[in-house]
């Protein structure tokens, strides 16, 4: 598609339209295990257990920087975000360790820490299509919000 910054996902499966459909809506949405927990990505199973017995939760939208790669060119003609930028993995609040970018911050090492607090936007790329991404976590008086 024109005037996309970065390659369109194809959401295909019925075991993720509960997760794109949230997207939509602002809303992080998780596959629930009843037994174990949230888990990502979206699957018809708990990839722990096996159970078959899934609900979805919205996620807070916070967690931490597990790990990062300041990518210094990008190999996909699709994604046209000009480098440097910040391949990110996030292990929310919740458990669940997420691929995302990270952004609203220079991708410099001295900057970016693991463990840093962050928190979910959503960037819409069609009508159909929201993407989440993660900023640092803002901070008011001190605190986290």
């Amino acid at each position: 598609m024109e005037g996309l910054n970065r390659p369109l996902p194809h959401p295909i499966t019925p075991e993720t339209q509960p997760y794109w459909d949230g997207l939509k809506k602002h809303k992080l949405m998780l596959p629930n295990c009843e037994a174990c927990g949230p888990f990502f990505y979206p699957r018809i199973l708990c990839p722990k257990c096996h159970s078959p017995n899934l609900t979805w939760i919205e996620a807070s939208g916070r967690g931490r920087l597990f790990s990062f790669e300041i990518a210094y060119q990008a190999f996909n003609p699709e994604f046209k975000i000009e480098p440097p930028y910040i391949l990110a993995m996030i292990e929310l609040d919740e458990g669940p360790r997420i691929m995302s970018n990270l952004i609203h911050i220079k991708p410099d090492p001295m900057v970016v820490k693991c463990d840093m607090p962050v928190e979910v936007v959503f960037e819409k790329l069609t009508e159909d299509i929201t993407i989440p991404l993660f900023q640092p976590a803002k901070r008011i008086g001190g605190r986290l919000v």
